[in-house]
């Protein structure tokens, strides 16, 4: 499993500017918003689930937005979505609860996630991850953020939360 060094020398490598704040462990959206106000950017909430067929999914979404579990599936075209294990996340993700984040599928070496991005996010201009730790975040641009996806084979579906549909 690749480490937080290693997701950081590969942002290195693809000339992709960072601003990483340490801080102390944050494990739900709703705690540390005295930390997010001084960090500037879109801050994320990030599920990481198992549908009944056992496709894996992660979403990111601004940590604000409301997901509806019990339809999402069908919007995405997934069958019943549930909270994935803490044992399964660890082996994809390589992260434990907490700490899920987009950053995390550099471990998803074999695509078995399928990931789901919020229209809000994906259209911030700067965004937020826990760098594979929750004891840290990591902001990037827009752009470069779209940058790491391809440069780890992820393309995104993006969704509209606020409308609960696909964005072509």
């Amino acid at each position: 499993m690749k480490t937080r060094a290693d997701l950081m020398a590969l942002l290195d490598m693809l000339g992709i500017e960072t601003r990483t704040h340490e801080h102390s462990a944050v494990f739900r959206v709703g705690e540390g918003e005295d930390i997010k106000a001084e960090i500037p950017g879109a801050h994320t909430k990030n599920l990481f689930l198992k549908d009944a067929k056992s496709q894996l999914w992660l979403i990111s979404a601004v940590d604000r937005m409301v997901i509806d579990l019990k339809r999402l599936h069908h919007v995405i075209g997934s069958a019943r979505l549930s909270f994935g294990s803490a044992a399964l996340m660890e082996e994809t993700l390589g992260v434990t609860p907490g700490s899920v984040s987009a950053f995390g599928l550099i471990n998803d070496e074999h695509h078995r996630l399928r990931f789901i991005l919020d229209r809000a996010l994906a259209e911030a201009p700067r965004v937020n991850f826990h760098p594979l730790t929750n004891t840290a975040t990591t902001g990037i641009n827009q752009l470069d953020f779209r940058t790491f996806l391809g440069a780890i084979g992820v393309v995104p579906l993006v969704v509209d939360f606020s409308a609960m549909s696909v964005i072509e």
